[in-house]
């Protein structure tokens, strides 16, 4: 299944650092081996509810190991320095949905998980 290593990078003061370009340079070559394709990067998003200072990136993977394969890989972990020295941000992997999720079925799920755990306190 799908999965995705998502990033919400905060602006920096001041104009881009060279590390910071030679990282976004560089990235690429990284995440190819392990399937990785972006699918945002650094877009400035709407904000439609909240605030969120900065720019998104998002990158697939085939699977959660690719992803977290590709995160601990030398290659990335020598890389990773050049953006982290300079950015602010947050970055999760996180597992894709397939074809045949159904949201009220989720919904279904956690209620029946809410009320068993009332039930169970109010009987405990």
């Amino acid at each position: 299944m799908t999965a995705y290593a998502i990033a919400h990078l905060r602006p920096a003061d001041g104009p881009v650092h060279d590390e910071v370009l030679s990282y976004i340079e560089r990235i690429q070559a990284t995440m190819e081996p392990y399937g990785g394709r972006f699918l945002v990067h650094g877009a400035e998003v709407e904000v439609l509810e909240g605030e969120w200072p900065g720019a998104l990136v998002v990158v697939g993977f085939p699977g959660v190991e690719e992803a977290r394969a590709w995160y601990a890989s030398p290659a990335y972990q020598e890389l990773l320095p050049l953006r982290t020295r300079h950015l602010d941000g947050d970055t999760v992997i996180v597992p894709g949905v397939g074809p045949e999720y159904d949201a009220s079925a989720t919904a279904a799920a956690m209620r029946a998980a809410r009320d068993r755990g009332a039930r169970d306190r109010v009987a405990g």
